[in-house]
């Protein structure tokens, strides 16, 4: 049987429409880049600055992802590390609250058995 199939929820198509926009802006952005950088260079013939911006948006969309794949693998080690603090948090919490109830259990069987 294969695997179960994962329904989007609402939340998961905005981030996959947030990411989408978010890229094409990118490219648009290195896009303007690439034609800034060859601007100047006005000895260059259409098809060798048509080249260059090329090579200059493939840079900067490289560039971009790898950015983007070191900022997502830091959100996922961050992410692992703020759960284990709460992890323990919530374990120091909830032992502390049984101390707690079991002095006060204890206190309360002292004061009735006098």
């Amino acid at each position: 049987m294969s695997e179960p199939t994962r329904q989007r929820t609402g939340r998961d198509l905005a981030h996959e429409v947030e990411g989408y926009l978010l890229w094409q802006a990118r490219v648009a952005e290195a896009e303007q880049r690439a034609q800034e950088f060859v601007r100047p260079m006005e000895w260059l013939t259409t098809a060798q600055r048509a080249e260059i911006e090329q090579q200059y948006i493939a840079d900067s969309l490289r560039r971009a992802r790898q950015d983007l794949e070191r900022i997502a693998a830091r959100c996922v080690s961050l992410r692992a590390e703020y759960e284990n603090r709460y992890r323990r948090l919530r374990r120091r919490c909830v032992g502390l609250a049984l101390a707690v109830c079991a002095g006060v259990t204890m206190m309360a069987t002292l004061v009735l058995s006098l």
